[in-house]
């Protein structure tokens, strides 16, 4: 069997003698709401705008739940220095990062590039939230005063949610051998060898000589393991390619430099090679996941008995109520339960190299979601192009590549199921790329996993498909005739209602959900309701009293570090207060494997590295964790991410603590999770661009002095750390210990 992964990095400029350049970064700039023509001149007057920090909403600012246009103004000046020491000498690139949700930016006056488009541009207002933006000037345009001061002014319109120039820090350069030579790494796996192709591509339009290094390097030792040299030529449209073997089982790194022949100038980057931590499960019987589960009286119970091992395994419970049954070949238990209360049972798994067992308890009552909801959802691989077929596959692979036995449930089909127009009686039905919802529901049943489905409180969903604005209770009534146990119920349109209320009261904004609570308390099945509000009006201090399971804190998450940071770091620390059993915050989905949020995918931006941070963190904050990637593609490194049975005990640890941060300087940060047995899930992060060195003092955490250590991801024990504990963490990367 053969297994890909393709990722794209951009080279880094590191050493450029005469061609040196240093890029004009904005960190911070002036800020008004509204919209006035004389704005984007450069003489206008901006000293009493707000100052405002870039790379973050304008609603987490002093402007919450402002939704219209707003102006960006920065100063900068222009020092011909730039020009003279470019390596091209014919253009400037205007890097403005991403912008909720459409942008005109000017310099000078001059405007100089558009994404996206407003509400009076023909055909009407257009998202591009989810966009870089790169625009490009001439060197000679008359715009441009060099070695004078200069004004960019970026008029930007929000239609809803959050706002403003969100992500990235804007900059400005001189286009260089950067933007012309890109490296694409291809991982592949055959016969058991691991090989990484290198392929290093020239887009000028003339060819590209010099001298080329790579080398593979140990992390761990910074050991120089293999190296590569050779003069080459970069053709235009001939890349050059580099077969390189290496190890999964270490983390190794490729550093690869070429050194352009005619300039001298220097060009190099270091890619992190996939890594696996978590040694190969054992054949033994494991029981995995969750070890408590809530459920309403009379609703119908389906639980599957989530366990690792050799297969086949059979499955058997002491103690199950009555009412209950369990099919032993499957391990599926199903039934009612009328009476509330809490019902202790121990669940047994036997294969033909041993049998394992754990304690279980169902929680009859009002609340579900007693542990993080964990599955899958449609829509950050497919988007708005998914269909019953992509659900399917996803579903089965999720069966086939095992992944059910670590307690991953939930089926969740989000946006873009829904007909164009309702029936003459106001009843939603499917549109044809779900032949049959009841079918799926069923399907998806009979396998043990749970059936999710996405609306809005709005007349339309974010995609415009239909809402359940007016339609709530008929809905709810059609999710529950296909056997839909999850909710997805996003803001989206609601705001045309929001406004023309003209209430914006809390209670105001609190009344869709309370309606679509109303008419799912009333269905005889249990329908987990997740919020998707985007954190508005502090979702965290009243989700409970309109019985949401879990609320999103923030915007969609993309899968770039800066977002993973935004959202998992800089939003999620003054939370932990608010997350109980059947309470969670959500601050989005998972961004790892392959995604795209449409028929187009590929491989997630995030580094290997990055990516057992997003796991790591995620499981400390008791996060939902919903997988976001095309499951019939996971690859090896993917799998073994989402399978670490002990850091998914994290994320399922019964006592339902988020954790709290304890150390956050120069870039290192240290969270801390109380679990059941009491002792301490701990991540310790490294936020920076280097490897680090990082010393932790128990007694700084406010734990005892003398501890025992385990590494959760290598599944390995540490033995007893007296004070203190040193320990080197990847750039971008994380230690998850046990600390007891």
């Amino acid at each position: 069997m053969k297994e890909r992964t393709l990722l794209f990095f951009a080279l880094v400029l590191v050493t450029a003698n005469v061609f040196a350049q240093n890029p004009i970064v904005f960190k911070n700039a002036k800020m008004k709401t509204g919209d006035n023509p004389e704005w984007k001149d450069r003489h206008f007057n901006d000293k009493d705008w707000t100052s405002i920090l870039l790379g973050r909403d304008w609603d987490s600012q002093g402007f919450a739940q402002y939704n219209g246009f707003g102006f960006y103004r920065m100063h900068f000046s222009l020092p011909s220095a730039m020009l003279q020491q470019s390596y091209w000498k014919d253009s400037l690139l205007f890097y403005m990062g991403k912008i909720d949700d459409a942008d005109e930016v000017y310099l000078n006056g001059k405007l100089i590039g558009k994404t996206g488009s407003f509400p009076a541009d023909q055909g009407g207002y257009a998202t591009a939230y989810s966009v870089e933006r790169i625009y490009k000037v001439a060197a000679n345009d008359p715009a441009l005063l060099w070695d004078a001061d200069n004004v960019i002014a970026v008029k930007v319109y929000d239609g809803d949610g959050n706002g403003g120039m969100y992500e990235g820090s804007p900059y400005i350069r001189m286009k260089d051998l950067t933007d012309v030579l890109a490296i694409a790494t291809d991982f592949k796996k055959n016969k058991g060898a691991n090989t990484c192709t290198i392929t290093i591509a020239n887009s000028h339009n003339a060819a590209l000589t010099g001298s080329l290094e790579m080398a593979i390097v140990d992390k761990e030792s910074d050991k120089v393991t293999q190296t590569f040299r050779q003069n080459v030529k970069l053709a235009t449209a001939k890349p050059f390619y580099k077969e390189l073997p290496y190890s999964t089982g270490v983390r190794n790194s490729v550093k690869i430099v070429f050194t352009e022949a005619r300039t001298g100038v220097t060009i190099s980057n270091e890619i992190v090679l996939p890594y696996i931590l978590t040694p190969k499960a054992s054949d033994l019987p494991q029981i995995n996941g969750a070890k408590v589960f809530g459920v309403r009286p009379g609703s119908p119970v389906l639980f599957k008995i989530p366990a690792s091992g050799q297969k086949p395994i059979r499955y058997s419970v002491e103690n199950l109520p009555a009412g209950l049954q369990v099919d032993a070949g499957t391990g599926v238990i199903t039934g009612v339960l009328h009476t509330p209360g809490e019902y202790t049972m121990t669940f047994i798994a036997e294969n033909a190299k041993g049998k394992g067992s754990r304690t279980f308890t169902l929680k009859v009552g009002n609340l579900l979601a007693l542990t993080p909801p964990m599955g899958w959802n449609s829509w950050n691989c497919w988007g708005l192009s998914v269909s019953d077929e992509k659900v399917r596959s996803s579903a089965q692979a999720l069966i086939d590549k095992g992944l059910m036995d670590y307690g991953w449930m939930y089926i969740n089909v989000d946006d873009a199921w829904e007909n164009s127009q309702r029936e003459a009686d106001g009843s939603l039905r499917a549109n044809s790329k779900f032949p049959d919802m009841k079918g799926l529901g069923d399907w998806l049943h009979s396998h043990g996993l749970k059936f999710g489905i996405y609306s809005s409180p709005g007349p339309l969903t974010c995609g415009k498909y239909l809402g359940s604005y007016q339609h709530e209770k008929q809905d709810a009534d059609l999710y529950a005739s296909w056997g839909v146990d999850y909710l997805k119920y996003d803001w989206c349109d609601y705001f045309e209602v929001y406004y023309k209320e003209g209430d914006q009261s809390l209670s105001a904004h609190m009344k869709p959900y309370q309606v679509m609570e109303k008419a799912l308390v009333q269905q005889k099945r249990d329908i987990v309701y997740s919020l998707c509000q985007y954190g508005m009006r502090d979702v965290w201090q009243w989700g409970a009293a309109v019985n949401g399971s879990l609320w999103r804190t923030t915007g969609d998450i993309v899968d770039t570090w800066a977002s993973l940071k935004e959202i998992g770091f800089d939003r999620q620390a003054e939370l932990y207060p608010f997350a109980k059993p059947g309470r969670w915050n959500d601050p989005d989905m998972l961004i790892v494997g392959k995604v795209g949020w449409s028929n187009s995918l590929r491989q997630t931006r995030l580094t290997y590295d990055e990516q057992y941070t997003h796991i790591s963190l995620w499981s400390l904050l008791s996060a939902p964790l919903l997988i976001g990637c095309d499951m019939s593609q996971l690859d090896d490194y993917t799998l073994n991410l989402l399978t670490n049975a002990e850091v998914i005990a994290v994320n399922q640890d019964p006592l339902g603590r988020q954790a709290r941060r304890v150390v956050d300087k120069d870039d290192q940060q240290v969270w801390v999770k109380q679990l059941e047995d009491g002792s301490y899930a701990v991540g310790i992060f490294n936020l920076s661009k280097e490897d680090r060195t990082q010393t932790i003092e128990w007694a700084a955490l406010e734990l005892p002095g003398k501890v025992s250590l385990r590494d959760l991801w290598r599944q390995k024990d540490l033995g007893i750390s007296d004070g203190r504990y040193e320990v080197k963490v990847p750039s971008h990367g994380v230690v998850l210990l046990k600390v007891k």
